[in-house]
């Protein structure tokens, strides 16, 4: 299984940007449905964009949507999260998620994010001013 590394979390003004970045080794994430999952306190977690090697197709949460974008780096074996206009709810500890062997589109994947098999140790993000 892909081992996965992130960072880039950080405290933030709102309106502010962040870039969230996840490093993976042990195996191509080219291969790898990917997703972006956070958790505020108190909260369950919200799976925020996805991004499936099933059927190529993306996701955002309604949340995000126009404010957050999902890429992928493959040459660097890298996938980020650009945050921007960044919100006071947008505060959270983010997780990166992947999995070869799930095939499901990525709205499915972000609306269960259990079905991700690998997951990193997560980044702290908060927007306050």
């Amino acid at each position: 299984q892909v081992q996965l590394v992130e960072s880039g979390g950080d405290l933030v003004q709102p309106g502010g940007s962040l870039r969230l970045s996840c490093s993976a080794s042990g195996d191509a994430l080219d291969h790898y449905s990917i997703g972006w999952v956070r958790q505020a306190p108190g909260k369950e977690r919200e799976g925020v964009s996805c991004i499936s090697s099933h059927d190529d197709s993306l996701y955002y949460a309604d949340s995000v949507k126009g404010r957050f974008t999902i890429s992928r780096d493959n040459a660097k074996n890298t996938v980020y999260l650009q945050m921007n206009s960044l919100k006071t709810e947008d505060t959270a500890v983010y997780y990166c998620a992947a999995d070869r062997s799930v095939w499901a589109g990525a709205s499915w994947l972000c609306a269960l994010p259990d079905s991700f098999g690998s997951w990193g140790q997560g980044t702290q993000v908060t927007v306050s001013s």
